[in-house]
């Protein structure tokens, strides 16, 4: 892996690691999603309206196509993640999503995108994924057998964060194949997706005006918080995975769970952290492996 495609997936990883601290805090819910992709509409719109007065024109039906299925792919991801955080710890939903996406995404590449994996890559792989398990289980699960409470949460941990990495591995294909087969631009893919995310998005909040309004006061300083930094997370991923191997992106981005496992756990006051970090020294093994593989 390329040293500037190195560096921008460990940028990407502590953005990415420090909104979703702050999506959880939130404690939102689709609404909390619409209030997200609403503000990036705005915030973003100067430079979405810079890239895509030219390029936008152009696309055709193929484009838009994937347009459409990243930001379906993504509504779907964000609110099975929110209602993950709501109902188990991110220290066991986040990196469950965050080991099993890669994990499926970098399955699809190599078979069905023609990618090749080296040895040395393919153990990095395993060394994240096994990683992320050590942080999501182990101590926890054991702890959990005994404890009709924690073992339910924790099972739905596990449940939420497996299903949201399946959505990571569905989006993380398209757009990677948007950028590195159609040559879209990045930005304009993540940004265009926006619009889809509103639309889906809008029923929830217009069903019940009045309680939309109630968490909007209390919920837009973190709203306005992941608007501005979490595109800029995605974005660096996407330039990434034009100058390295999607096979080999989608399993660094976990070196975000480096600062979950430190970040997260003080402020969330998550037990087990001793576990966490064990496998985060995993993780960061695993994507030392897959730069230099």
């Amino acid at each position: 892996m390329a040293l500037d495609a190195f560096a921008l997936i460990l940028l990407a990883g502590l953005i990415h690691a420090g909104w979703n601290i702050a999506a959880k805090k939130a404690g939102g819910d689709a609404r909390f999603a619409f209030f997200t992709s609403a503000l990036m509409m705005v915030v973003w719109a100067p430079l979405g309206w810079w890239l895509g007065r030219d390029a936008v024109p152009l696309w055709d039906a193929r484009e838009w196509a994937f347009i459409v299925a990243s930001g379906l792919l993504h509504v779907l991801y964000y609110v099975i993640l929110l209602r993950g955080y709501r109902r188990a710890d991110l220290t066991v939903v986040y990196p469950l999503a965050r080991g099993s996406g890669p994990l499926l995404s970098s399955f699809v590449a190599i078979t069905l995108l023609g990618e090749r994996l080296s040895w040395l890559g393919g153990l990095g792989i395993a060394g994240v994924v096994g990683g992320v398990f050590l942080i999501a289980g182990g101590p926890a699960l054991l702890r959990a057998t005994h404890d009709p409470a924690a073992r339910s949460r924790v099972h739905a941990g596990m449940a939420y964060g497996l299903l949201t990495g399946a959505f990571i591995a569905a989006y993380t294909v398209v757009d990677g194949y948007a950028v590195k087969v159609l040559l879209m631009s990045p930005i304009l893919v993540d940004y265009m997706g926006n619009f889809v995310r509103v639309a889906v998005l809008a029923p929830a909040v217009l069903r019940d005006l009045p309680t939309a309004r109630s968490l909007w006061a209390v919920q837009w300083r973190f709203a306005l918080l992941v608007a501005v930094v979490s595109p800029v997370a995605y974005v660096l991923v996407l330039y990434a995975m034009r100058e390295a191997p999607m096979s080999h992106v989608a399993p660094a981005r976990e070196v975000s769970m480096l600062f979950a496992a430190l970040i997260g756990g003080h402020l969330l006051n998550e037990g087990d952290r001793l576990a966490r970090l064990a496998g985060a020294v995993l993780i960061a093994a695993g994507v030392v492996a897959l730069a230099l593989g």
